[in-house]
């Protein structure tokens, strides 16, 4: 469908046609109902760093469309799942509210990624039923392509870091991050030593790119406050993209100190949630970029929503990735965005494209993603080549009570 017939189309009822359900069926609601949710697990991923849950959602409507998602552990997505049997997949932002406030107890980071998978699912059912890409839904592309920045980069044969940073930015990736020295192994965490080392790597990485934001570092939260600060006072005359977790991410408050205290580009986020993980990070201009990323946010519409206080308050964006399809994702929710500075993270240098999707629903080009014109996130899956886990196709036995004020909105209960 061509993009100028999309208001038209709409108008009409393509809900509908896309469902084979009569034209004056399509109203106000989609007239779809969720009926059933797969969960599989991702073949060969077995957590090697993170404890994040990668696997893949579908959600299948008595239409026979199906929306695809990625993120959450079994438990999170089982308990979700039983929730979401029998609503209608359109009402997005609803049925986000549901999830997040339908239980007693806040929901954890944990919980988040399960919804965040569940939502995304959501977004390509109702692209797949008005046959438009994501971010049309968005708002639209406002920009043409995301600039992307590598750890490591698999595509190297150089033996040297500074050789392997220099074939990245030759690549057409924007940045090389590389992480602090130490605390890969089993030997004690000397932070003298590791200090030093550090800021040596980072001199030998910004001269072999020629600086001008080329590199960046994450300190993985690795140091305490005086060794941290140490490094970003040496890295000031230099010109890093970003330093990254400069402390741990228990106390984000700790970032009045830290802003106070040095001039480096901050970036803080890849371990939070919601923005009432990030809010007084961005509010408070403690921060220079945001990490948040999907699906730990809770999903796209969360995403978004950040993405505005990012707008607000001068704040870039720098995702961290986590799966395939998520980074997809990203590229929708970034390209139809306010227009701050971001960029993509790819581990290795280039986007993963496991078995299990199409080969063509990730764009990527001379180091950048591009925008992905198919319906929905653009991915078709293949459950053969995934390991099939559970289908939730009943609602909870144990129905959740739901506060509701007179307009029908949902209000914690």
């Amino acid at each position: 469908m061509q993009r100028r017939n999309f208001i038209k189309t709409a108008i009409l009822g393509s809900t509908a046609l896309a469902v084979g359900m009569p034209l004056y069926e399509a109203q106000a609601a989609s007239k779809l109902k969720i009926t059933k949710i797969r969960y599989y697990a991702a073949p060969g991923y077995n957590k090697p760093l993170f404890n994040q849950a990668r696997g893949i959602v579908e959600i299948e409507t008595d239409g026979g469309l199906i929306g695809i998602g990625e993120g959450g552990s079994k438990d999170m997505i089982e308990q979700c799942a039983q929730m979401l049997i029998g609503e209608d997949p359109f009402r997005i932002e609803h049925l986000w509210q549901y999830l997040y406030r339908g239980m007693f107890y806040p929901p954890g980071r944990e919980k988040l990624h399960g919804l965040g998978a569940l939502e995304m699912a959501l977004w390509d059912i109702k692209g797949k039923a008005l046959n438009v890409p994501v971010y049309e839904l968005l708002g639209g592309a406002t920009r043409d392509y995301v600039e992307c920045y590598a750890t490591g980069f698999r595509a190297s044969k150089a033996k040297t870091e500074e050789g392997r940073a220099q074939d990245c930015i030759a690549a057409g990736l924007r940045s090389y991050r590389i992480g602090p020295t130490g605390g890969n192994g089993e030997a004690p965490f000397d932070f003298y030593d590791n200090v030093k080392k550090t800021i040596d790597v980072c001199k030998r990485i910004d001269a072999a790119v020629g600086g001008g934001g080329k590199w960046a570092i994450d300190l993985h939260t690795r140091f305490d406050m005086t060794d941290g600060l140490k490094i970003c006072s040496a890295l000031e005359n230099l010109e890093p993209y970003f330093v990254e977790d400069i402390v741990r991410s228990e106390n984000p408050g700790v970032y009045k100190t830290v802003r106070a205290m040095t001039k480096v580009p901050i970036a803080v986020g890849e371990q939070f949630g919601d923005r009432w993980d990030t809010n007084e990070l961005i509010e408070n201009r403690q921060i220079d970029y945001t990490r948040f990323t999907l699906p730990n946010t809770g999903g796209i519409s969360e995403f978004k929503k950040l993405a505005s206080m990012c707008e607000t308050h001068y704040v870039g964006m720098i995702p961290h990735f986590t799966g395939p399809l998520a980074t997809a994702a990203l590229v929708h929710v970034l390209g139809a965005s306010s227009p701050m500075r971001c960029l993509m993270e790819l581990g290795g240098g280039e986007p993963e494209r496991p078995p299990y999707f199409n080969e063509d629903f990730i764009h990527f080009k001379n180091g950048k993603l591009y925008l992905n014109d198919s319906p929905g996130l653009g991915v078709k899956f293949d459950p053969a080549k995934a390991t099939f886990v559970m289908e939730i196709k009943e609602k909870t036995k144990f129905p959740h009570p739901v506060l509701k004020a007179p307009d029908g909105s949902i209000h914690n209960w």
